[in-house]
C-alpha cells in the first residue's frame, strides 16, 4: 500500500491522477456510452434467452399437434369426434345444439 501511495503522492503524482482519471472515463463509456456496450449485451443475452424459451413452448406445442394429427389420420372414432367437436359435424338426421 505504500508503493501506491507514493505514486499519488510523489513526483509523478500528476500523470498517476491522469492515468486513473482516464481509466475511469474509459470503464464508464464503455460500460453506458454509445454503441455496443456492457449494457446492451446483457440487454441482448435477455431477448435471447425469452426468445429461446419461446422457441420450446412452440416445439412443445408442434409436438402436441403432430401427436394430434396422427391420432386423427389412424383412429377413425377420433376424426369424427373432433369434426363433431371443432366443425359441428352430424350424421344426416341428427339435430345439433351449439351453445356458446
Amino acid at each position: 500500500m505504500g508503493k501506491i501511495r507514493d505514486i499519488f503522492s510523489g513526483e509523478h503524482r500528476k500523470f498517476a491522477w491522469f492515468v486513473v482519471i482516464c481509466t475511469t472515463l474509459f470503464v464508464v463509456s464503455w460500460l453506458v456510452g454509445p454503441g455496443t456496450t456492457v449494457i446492451h449485451w446483457i440487454q441482448a443475452k435477455r431477448e435471447i434467452a425469452a426468445q429461446e424459451r419461446q422457441m420450446e413452448v412452440y416445439r412443445e406445442e408442434i409436438e402436441m399437434m403432430d401427436r394430434n394429427i396422427g391420432e386423427l389420420k389412424t383412429n377413425k372414432d377420433s376424426l369424427e369426434k373432433f369434426a363433431r367437436e371443432q366443425f359441428g359435424f352430424a350424421v344426416p338426421g341428427e339435430d345439433v345444439y351449439v351453445i356458446r
